[in-house]
């Protein structure tokens, strides 16, 4: 026997996973996560029983509802799903995943879409990061549009813009930007930057590392000395920014970061926490953005003094580059990051029902 639990599978940005409404799931958090193991066939390295694919970019799970909040239309709880291990995490946030947020809440009823207009804003507040999100969503005629004429790297094809402006996830985990309270520390022998804007992450310098910084994943992967090194830095980071001890958790999320081809452009490696993303996470891209415009981090980008207004800084990945803008205040000579904003893409894959072994149960 099996429980049968209505389900949407889609794309957000360069993620994919299944997204379901939170009447659907288990209302226990320990029954909601023995299901989500199931759905996506976990523990197991191709995930062949569910609907993972193998890889941590695929394993991942969106939990929508109408909002608590009074300002915002819905709540977002993301779950990323181990492959290897029978364990969800439902610390970080995903922003690729966040991309498919709109669209799925206003198909499923949670909010109208504009009858006149051409787009439909959805503010999205972040369980995962207690942080609001305005998502704006293609609805020309009052539904959804996912086909379009916008390319994003690391996913082929074209669609519709899905536009995502961060409105304050500045230390929405740790409580601080920088939680160490310096903007650099020196960790494992290693000048690093902890830092927690929309993800928790530990930037490294590539060439204090011995390497390009534009390396492949595959060559990255294969590093296993890198791999311990960066591990190391990690748990450490992870003490010192207050998170106890991180082993069974994928934050923080170390980055390996060098300047980019040209001013405004920084080229990032980005780990989840222990493989090397093939593309780049949202929510990194706009941490790491924020830490090349703010000054004395690893990643500043010395060729362009900081400035308050709107800045646009160029991420480059193993996929190709997302653009981000970053807005800054100043007071005092102080520079403060006020929202960040990107374009991704989100396809609806398929609708259907999934059948859940009836070892997890879903009710």
């Amino acid at each position: 026997m099996s429980t049968n639990i209505p389900c949407v599978l889609m794309r957000g940005g360069t993620s994919r996973g299944p997204f379901f409404l939170a009447d659907w799931l288990p209302r226990d958090p320990e029954a909601r996560d023995r299901t989500l193991i199931a759905a996506l066939g976990s523990p197991h390295e191709l995930q062949i029983d569910g609907l993972g694919g193998g890889n941590s970019l695929t394993s991942k799970v969106a939990i929508v509802s109408r909002s608590t909040q009074p300002d915002c239309d819905v709540d977002y709880l993301f779950a990323q799903v181990s492959v290897q291990e029978a364990r969800v995490d439902t610390r970080p946030n995903c922003g690729n995943m966040l991309a498919g947020v709109g669209p799925f809440a206003i198909e499923q009823g949670l909010v109208p879409a504009d009858p006149e207009g051409q787009t439909t804003t959805v503010r999205v507040y972040n369980v995962n990061t207690r942080s609001r999100i305005d998502v704006q969503v293609c609805t020309a005629g009052g539904q959804v549009h996912y086909d379009g004429d916008v390319r994003i790297d690391g996913v082929q094809g074209t669609a519709a813009p899905v536009l995502m402006n961060f409105l304050d996830a500045w230390g929405a985990v740790t409580g601080q930007i920088f939680p160490t309270g310096q903007r650099i520390d020196t960790i494992q022998g290693l000048q690093v930057s902890c830092i927690d804007a929309a993800q928790v992450m530990v930037l490294v310098r590539a060439a204090d590392l011995g390497l390009r910084g534009d390396e492949t994943p595959a060559e990255l992967d294969a590093n296993t000395a890198l791999l311990a090194r960066l591990q190391a830095v990690r748990l450490e980071a992870g003490q010192r920014m207050g998170m106890g001890d991180v082993t069974h958790s994928v934050l923080p999320k170390p980055v390996i970061v060098s300047p980019g081809t040209s001013p405004g452009s920084v080229v990032s490696r980005y780990f989840t926490p222990h493989q090397c993303h093939r593309s780049h996470a949202v929510t990194g891209a706009i941490g790491v953005a924020a830490a090349s415009v703010l000054p004395g981090t690893v990643a500043t980008d010395e060729r362009h003094a900081p400035t308050a207004g709107l800045r646009r800084v160029e991420v480059q990945h193993p996929a190709g580059r997302i653009q981000v803008e970053v807005e800054l205040s100043e007071v005092d000579g102080q520079f403060k990051l006020v929202q960040a904003a990107l374009v991704r893409t989100a396809r609806k894959i398929l609708e259907g029902t999934l059948f859940v072994p009836e070892s997890a149960p879903a009710h």
